[in-house]
């Protein structure tokens, strides 16, 4: 298969949806695929197995969601439009606001429809303040209890989204100990909880166990049904980045310049200053450049085991999440292609990307 593709491996995959269905069974929560972070609908159908539904950023996620994804639908924005509110509706089985101007703006509208609020606790885990929804003057949720109360009666449930590549247990415990003692007047008077994504409960080592009892402890204390949405937990380490070198040089640094590009096919990377993954070592130092124009398209500085040279393949790991979702195209440099390795060992290309893609996006 040419290069480059994203290679999402189902045998990778598995682990995360094991966890996240044990979880499910031993806590009582439900999961919904965020697809803010990883929306490739061709492996829609074997997620579903292991998750509840989805939750949204925007109308055509939530489209997307309902019409790929077997299960229950919430539909969030920052802000809905007026010519997007019908659709919204129409689409999803719970809509949250993020605002109590938004829940008075559409309140008549969506009066029979199931509505939450989003509700902003103030505290995080973000050591990006460009990522951290707690950050000073957030738009992100209600921060005020006394804004929240005299809505209660409009609304069945809240929406917490705090948390950010957590794998704190103790401190995933500490914050919600913090939500409880400020707004759980208000949670108990609810139906469901969403505690949002961010919480890296799939990653090596998390204790499962007791992220288990506190989820249960919650929603049993509280009388709720308790979502959680996770992203990057659900497919980590589940995909490569497929890539071939195509020129090397040498200035003050090996250099290897590959078909992809950071900007285009890995834009977090880029906007967060972190280095790619790879799985190799040696005792050659090379750096992987990107193909496009941008001077700083730089994947990072990796060790082979032998020097690089035109032809050579290279994977990049755990490519699955924020990368398709935000692949676009500067330079015009072609998108990747989308491919899955089924459980077999056999792997099929789902998707490829042409100039009349690329012209499409354009007008």
């Amino acid at each position: 298969m040419d290069t480059p593709y994203y290679l999402i491996d189902k045998a990778r995959l598995t682990p995360n949806m094991e966890k996240i269905a044990w979880l499910r069974e031993e806590s009582g929560a439900k999961a919904l695929l965020a697809l803010k972070c990883f929306a490739t609908w061709s492996v829609f159908d074997f997620m579903s197995e292991y998750m509840d539904g989805t939750t949204s950023s925007s109308l055509f996620e939530v489209k997307l969601g309902r019409e790929k994804f077997p299960g229950e639908t919430h539909a969030y924005s920052v802000a809905w439009k007026d010519d997007e509110i019908d659709d919204v509706l129409a689409n999803s089985d719970k809509v949250i606001f993020n605002t109590v101007g938004q829940l008075s703006r559409f309140n008549d509208v969506s009066r029979n429809h199931t509505r939450g609020l989003r509700v902003n606790p103030g505290v995080s885990t973000s050591g990006f303040d460009l990522a951290d929804p707690a950050r000073p003057f957030s738009r992100l949720g209600e921060h005020d209890p006394a804004n929240i109360e005299p809505v209660l009666d409009q609304i069945t449930g809240f929406m917490f989204h705090n948390n950010c590549e957590n794998a704190d247990f103790e401190r995933f415990d500490a914050m919600l100990n913090s939500i409880e003692q400020r707004f759980g007047h208000l949670i108990r008077q609810m139906d469901w909880i969403s505690l949002g994504g961010g919480i890296h409960f799939t990653g090596e080592g998390y204790p499962l166990a007791k992220l288990a009892e506190r989820l249960k402890r919650f929603a049993g204390q509280n009388e709720v049904q308790v979502y959680l949405e996770p992203g990057e937990a659900a497919i980590t380490k589940s995909t490569t980045l497929e890539l071939t070198v195509l020129d090397t040089l040498h200035n003050g640094k090996n250099l290897a310049i590959v078909d992809s590009s950071i900007e285009a096919h890995m834009l977090d990377l880029l906007i967060y200053r972190e280095s790619a993954k790879m799985n190799e070592s040696g005792d050659q130092d090379w750096m992987i450049c990107g193909k496009s124009c941008l001077a700083g398209d730089i994947f990072g500085e990796f060790k082979f085991d032998a020097p690089l040279k035109a032809g050579d393949r290279i994977s990049i790991q755990d490519a699955a999440g924020y990368t398709m979702v935000k692949k676009n195209w500067f330079n015009g440099v072609k998108m990747p292609a989308i491919a899955i390795r089924e459980l077999d060992g056999s792997t099929r290309l789902v998707k490829d990307f042409t100039y009349d893609d690329f012209s499409a996006a354009l007008s």
